[in-house]
This record gives C-alpha cells, sequence and structure tokens, in this order.
C-alpha cells in the first residue's frame, strides 16, 4: 500500500518520522539547537518557514514514487479533474514549458495513467484524460498526502489542527484577494518548491 510508509507502527516511529525530525533540525551534531529555537521563538517568519519546509518536504516525498513528481501530480490531478483539456492549455495552465510537458505526458502516457485523445472540436488538439489506473493512483497519492499533513500536524491535537487549517485558509484567502499570484505554479516556484496541494478523492473514470 502507498501509505504505509506514513504509517505508525506498534514498534515505534515510522520511517517518516526520520524526515520530520532532520526537518526540524533535531540532529546531534547541530550545536545548541534549542537555543537558537528559543532565540527565535517569537519569529513569525523562521514559524512558517520551519513548516512550510516540513510540509514541502512531506509532500514531495509523497509524490516522488510517480513519473514527474510533484509535477507530474499536478498533471495528473488536472487530467482526472477535467479542469483543462489540451496540452497546451495544462502546460499554461501550470505554468509548464511546453517542452517539459511533453515530456511529463510522454511519462505519464508510458505508465498508462494518461491518455492523449483527439479533441472532438479541434483535431489538431489533444485532450489530455487521466485513466481508470491513473485515477485510482491518484486516489491513493491523495490518501498519503492527507496522511503526511495529519502527521505533520498531529502536535495540535484535533480541535487545534481543525483551528489552524481554518485560520491558514482565512489568511490565504485574503492575501491572495490582495496580492493574487497568477498560479499556484507560479507561488511555488518563487518559493523554490513545489507544493502538492491535497485534493477531493475523484471518482475514477472509465478508459475507453
Amino acid at each position: 500500500m502507498v501509505t504505509e510508509h506514513l504509517t505508525n507502527n506498534a514498534s515505534g516511529l515510522s520511517s517518516y518520522d526520520g524526515v520530520v525530525d532532520e526537518i526540524a533540525g533535531h540532529r546531534d551534531d547541530v550545536g545548541d539547537v534549542s537555543g537558537c529555537q528559543d532565540a527565535l521563538a517569537d519569529d513569525l517568519g523562521w514559524g512558517l518557514g520551519m513548516i512550510f519546509r516540513a510540509y514541502v518536504k512531506a509532500a514531495n516525498a509523497a509524490v516522488a514514487d510517480l513519473a514527474g513528481g510533484p509535477r507530474g501530480y499536478q498533471v495528473l490531478s488536472a487530467a482526472a479533474q477535467g479542469t483543462v483539456a489540451s496540452q497546451l492549455a495544462l502546460a499554461q495552465h501550470l505554468g509548464v514549458d511546453r517542452t517539459v510537458m511533453t515530456y511529463l505526458l510522454d511519462d505519464l502516457e508510458a505508465a498508462r495513467l494518461i491518455e492523449r485523445r483527439p479533441d472532438p472540436a479541434d483535431r489538431r488538439a489533444r485532450r489530455i484524460v487521466a485513466t481508470q489506473q491513473g485515477n485510482e493512483l491518484l486516489t491513493s497519492l491523495n490518501d498519503r498526502l492527507r496522511a503526511a499533513e495529519e502527521y505533520l500536524l498531529a502536535p495540535l491535537g484535533t480541535d487545534k489542527r481543525d483551528s489552524f487549517r481554518a485560520q491558514i485558509r482565512l489568511l490565504a484567502t485574503q492575501l491572495d484577494a490582495i496580492d493574487p499570484a497568477d498560479s499556484p505554479c507560479e507561488l511555488a516556484d518563487g518559493v523554490d518548491a513545489e507544493i502538492p496541494a491535497s485534493r477531493q478523492r475523484v471518482q475514477p473514470a472509465r478508459s475507453r
């Protein structure tokens, strides 16, 4: 199962714990970590940066075995949701170079996760559609992303976790309204990282 490496087991920590510990800076060879953390405890930028870094690493690990990694996830998710039809439109929507998009689609198609189908409305265009196998894998990837998110937020407890999500969503929505990014991908590239967001479950579609 794809979620196994994110699940706690009875013998102790999951394999993901090592990643979180490393991100948090809990290494024996790093000087006086506690003193540094105490000095930065009230620094909003430091706190947001640590959370962001941990989330990016966890999210990337969750989709690491997918062709194209985070970009491949974004393409597969868009193909499954049917939000963007043509290859060109998909590249523009995700802010991906057209040549890079071609390679990504080639890899995903070779893995039988997506299909390029003729567009009935334009014979020159190809519609990008997720296969049944692609939809099933996407569901598993979404489960892995949700598991990673729950693991990272576990120290907050259920009530505080829900409140934290709500406050983050409120801030993000208001800040985006004031200074919107052209696309989520541009925002991720701006901080030199890609952040696949957990999606709603997609009902598998039958491939033709």
